[in-house]
């Protein structure tokens, strides 16, 4: 009886658990896997660019994003076949679970290109800074460096003051059918305690000093925080906040942390403040000007493999 009642509970446990899966899986449509090209086909040849990111689990802004970044450079790049990886794991697994679709991560593309005879590779990340994602890409290529003939990474999207540059103007202009005076237009970064964090407070400084008044940042996971952007508003005349996140993609940062339903989310705490509140759901990698700037550092990489 004692088996019988152990056997029973285990197989309750086991429902519970595939339960609770199910349950941390979204409840929201992110689109169609299958429109999103993955990039993870052999016959390589000697020369590659991979283009590695983060990542996101959201379909729809994989494709306009990440795959959009990819396309601009595959159409820029003739000589290097175009491959991708990402980084987290974690929505590598997520994504192959629920769409049956696998993404390679940063290991697994530098094997497939050993495998293939790549003699000359060259890394592009879509990422914003020189965070903790690139330095991790750096370490993991090192062990690479007698892999390949040549390797050369590129630079992520804002480096030089010129960057800071071009991506503030291209900031303003695509949300600036907003600017009425009325509106404080808030740009919701990630944020890091790595040092270079200080690209937010930097690009604060870039859109101040082209006049943009009723721009801000803010952070989710550093300053500047929601609370900091709270305080720069207060008391301005602003009736209605317009948020827009200041990421590669639009993924869950986007759709839950800033324009979610819950009371914690960035759109319910301005709403709380007494603002009238909208979101513009769009990744900065799905902006044409966006992606040519990836481009551009991709083919000044490439250049530097002539030196």
């Amino acid at each position: 009886m004692k088996k019988l009642l152990a056997i029973l509970l285990a197989f309750v446990l086991l429902l519970g658990c595939a339960w609770a899966e199910e349950e941390d899986e979204e409840n929201y449509e992110t689109g169609d896997a299958a429109m999103d090209l993955v990039r993870n086909e052999d016959g390589i040849g000697e020369k590659e660019l991979l283009v590695v990111s983060f990542g996101t689990s959201f379909n729809d802004s994989r494709r306009l994003t990440i795959g959009g970044i990819e396309a601009a450079i595959d159409e820029a790049v003739e000589e290097f076949a175009v491959r991708r990886a990402f980084t987290a794991q974690i929505i590598i697994d997520h994504v192959e679970r629920r769409d049956g679709i696998h993404i390679d991560n940063v290991e697994e593309a530098l094997d497939r290109a050993v495998k293939n005879g790549v003699k000359i590779l060259v890394v592009q990340p879509t990422h914003l800074m020189h965070g903790f994602e690139y330095d991790e890409l750096l370490e993991g290529l090192a062990g690479y460096a007698d892999a390949f003939e040549q390797i050369v990474v590129s630079e992520p999207l804002l480096t030089t003051d010129e960057d800071f540059d071009r991506v503030a103007d291209i900031m303003i202009d695509i949300i600036k059918d907003y600017d009425d005076g009325k509106t404080a237009i808030v740009y919701m970064g990630h944020g890091t305690e790595h040092e270079y964090n200080k690209i937010y407070a930097k690009m604060q400084d870039v859109l101040a000093a082209k006049g943009a008044v009723n721009y801000y940042i803010g952070t989710v996971e550093a300053e500047p925080s929601v609370d900091t952007v709270l305080e720069a508003i207060a008391n301005k005349g602003y009736t209605r906040v317009v948020l827009r996140d200041m990421m590669v993609v639009c993924g869950d940062h986007a759709n839950n942390d800033m324009a979610g339903d819950e009371e914690d989310s960035w759109k319910s705490i301005f709403a709380a403040a007494g603002y009238e509140v909208e979101c513009v759901l769009e990744g900065l990698g799905q902006v044409p000007a966006i992606q040519q700037i990836y481009v551009e550092h991709a083919l000044a990489a490439i250049a530097e493999l002539e030196k």
